[in-house]
């Protein structure tokens, strides 16, 4: 089963191209929800977690994503701590997934797919693009609460467009001018056809 990830900085639409690829019966791993989930229930997690943020971070279980944010994208030093912790995690997360699928290919979805080194064993990778000044108004429309300050501090933690580009067997552009579903349906057949 080949394994293709999807990736593309904030913004460029990696969710709704991983969301034409669904319709196609093709199984998606999303990274983020994965870490999400071991940022609740993986207690080696937790612990990191509380020891980089504090023990106030979780209430009831739940984790303050909001102020975990704020504090790790402000401190280049707790993302690194954090992401040490979190990206093992959610990579024995991925291989369980993995074990499960029955499919000619599967899809994951990784923001940070590159920076988190998670690219190794990953057999195509597509990189979804659009314009800086698209998927920043993409960011303000999902996130309201964000301030310009915040979505350029998460902007510059993640690799450069064209870097990512460089890496990648396939591209996708999200600039609302070409369409998703004929760039996926091209992808898809040939994908299939290997």
């Amino acid at each position: 089963m080949l394994k293709v990830a999807i990736t593309g900085n904030m913004g460029s639409g990696k969710t709704t191209v991983c969301s034409i690829f669904k319709i196609l019966s093709i199984p998606v791993f999303n990274a983020d929800e994965a870490a999400a989930y071991e940022l609740e229930h993986n207690s080696e997690v937790v612990r990191a977690v509380k020891s980089l943020c504090g023990e106030d971070i979780y209430n009831n279980g739940k984790a303050d994503r909001q102020r975990i944010a704020s504090q790790v994208f402000n401190s280049p030093e707790k993302l690194q701590a954090l992401n040490a912790v979190s990206h093992p995690a959610t990579i024995e997360h991925f291989k369980r997934w993995l074990k499960k699928q029955d499919a000619p290919y599967i899809i994951k979805e990784a923001a940070i797919l590159f920076e988190s080194g998670t690219d190794i064993g990953i057999d195509k990778i597509i990189t979804v693009t659009a314009p800086e000044i698209i998927r920043i108004e993409r960011i303000r429309k999902r996130n309201p609460q964000w301030t310009d300050e915040q979505i350029q501090r998460r902007l510059k933690s993640q690799m450069a467009e064209d870097e990512k580009i460089k890496r990648s067997h396939f591209v996708i552009n999200n600039d609302d001018t070409q369409s998703l579903i004929e760039q996926v349906l091209h992808i898809h057949q040939e994908l299939i056809s290997k």
